[in-house]
């Protein structure tokens, strides 16, 4: 049922932003004059308008998608979210910058002049033009830096500042759009709905991203009561604080955490719950991947915490029974797992099978052999080569034989999580009993 409520949800978002979308291009329709069709580079010209508008029109949608609205995210999932930012983004720096080509070119036709001489004229002395460009090109590194190729190659820290700048690069083409855009000159109820969409957007993001989360942190007091060593290059970070069940976390979910030091108040980082949250504590692990988490452990106890959240829909009720669950984690993917074992009744069978290179990598692993003995739950350590453990059916039904009876939660790298899948469908596993999160970047 709730697989087929999420879909139901799903496709009335995508109905709703389809007739948003509708509707702001028959607005523009509206408007059009014989003199946009006078000749070839007039229209030239008005094609790269309706360019304009569904790139800004899709900007604002993809922004919207990750203002961390919570009936949304809970109705719809974080990770979906996310994807469909991802998808909406691309297209509409594809859009925008048709519309900047385009827009040149009918506008160096229609005058005579040279490409390169008319994008000068243009950004030296219309309206906006240059916060426009700057904007623009702010869209451009978002958008290199969101392909994973070039994501895998810088930091955590780089990749978020950047993706900041979206924000911004949104804001910056605003005037530009209202001062020079056919649709809006002369037509007051045209710009009053796009003001409209944008004053939406700009409070759900205060609202949601920074208001609340401040809000809420310091009336729950959260500091940083502990920091304990894992293991080489990890660490749990146990935040203390008040009336925390008030929160409604549950383990699997994660939020954004940001740390009130001199040096870390500006940066915000996406970790899992690692334990299932009490109403005095919540803890995360983290991984060393960048600079700043390598020197978490250095962070100073007592240290003021602001939390966004708690997100995600990854948790135990997603299964649709507790017979038996089959939990696969991969490297530090396996801490929003373990808090999920928290929160299973103690009646449930459990296989958990976690994959990791060596030992070395091997997070919580003393907690998970104390689970096991206390609650005996069956815990598989897969170390070693992809060779030596293939993550395929044959591979997971050998040491958890009820797999294909399970429901199965599966975190890790997205190689790890589309093997699993691919192992469910060959088990004849349905869809809504696979649950799943990739563990690589939360969108900003």
């Amino acid at each position: 049922m709730k697989a087929v409520r999420k879909r139901l949800i799903g496709d009335q978002a995508f109905l709703l932003t389809g007739l948003g979308l509708g509707f702001t291009l028959t607005v523009q329709i509206t408007t059009l004059t014989a003199g946009d069709f006078a000749d070839l580079y007039a229209i030239i010209t008005t094609i790269s308008r309706f360019f304009a508008l569904t790139g800004s029109y899709l900007s604002i949608i993809g922004l919207l998608l990750i203002a961390r609205i919570p009936w949304v995210e809970n109705a719809l999932g974080h990770d979906r979210l996310v994807v469909w930012h991802r998808k909406a983004m691309p297209y509409a720096l594809y859009m925008i910058t048709l519309h900047v080509l385009l827009v040149a070119l009918g506008y160096a036709g229609s005058e005579g002049k040279v490409i390169g001489r008319e994008l000068w004229i243009m950004v030296t002395t219309y309206p906006w033009m240059l916060p426009a460009l700057a904007g623009f090109v702010l869209l451009i590194m978002a958008g290199v830096t969101s392909y994973k190729s070039v994501r895998n190659q810088i930091k955590y820290e780089t990749w978020w500042v950047i993706h900041l700048y979206t924000y911004l690069g949104v804001a910056l083409s605003f005037m530009h759009q209202i001062l020079t855009g056919g649709m809006f000159i002369g037509h007051p109820l045209n710009r009053a709905y796009w003001i409209g969409l944008y004053v939406a957007v700009v409070v759900a993001i205060v609202t949601w991203r920074i208001a609340i989360p401040a809000i809420r942190s310091f009336r729950h007091k959260l500091r940083l009561a502990k920091v304990e060593i894992e293991g080489p290059g990890v660490v749990s970070m146990y935040i203390s604080g008040k009336n925390i069940s008030k929160l409604g976390a549950q383990g699997g979910q994660f939020f954004n955490w940001r740390f009130l030091t001199k040096d870390r108040w500006h940066e915000s980082h996406p970790f899992s719950l690692s334990a299932a949250p009490t109403d005095t504590e919540l803890r995360f692990t983290v991984k060393a991947l960048g600079d700043s988490t390598a020197d978490f452990a250095k962070m100073p106890i007592g240290s003021r915490v602001i939390i966004e959240g708690p997100y995600g829909i990854f948790t135990r009720d997603m299964a649709r029974q507790f017979k038996h669950v089959t939990l696969i984690g991969g490297g530090v993917g396996i801490t929003p797992l373990r808090a999920i074992i928290d929160e299973i009744p103690d009646s449930t069978s459990i296989d958990v099978l976690y994959r990791a290179r060596n030992e070395e990598d091997l997070v919580l692993k003393a907690e998970l052999d104390q689970l096991a003995v206390e609650r005996a739950i069956k815990v598989h350590y897969l170390v070693g080569s992809r060779a030596d453990y293939p993550i395929n059916e044959f591979t997971i039904k050998k040491y958890a034989p009820r797999f294909a009876d399970s429901d199965v939660y599966v975190c890790g790298p997205e190689s790890l999580i589309e093997n699993v899948i691919e192992a469910c469908k060959s088990a004849g596993i349905p869809k809504d009993r696979v649950h799943h999160e990739a563990f690589v970047y939360h969108a900003q």
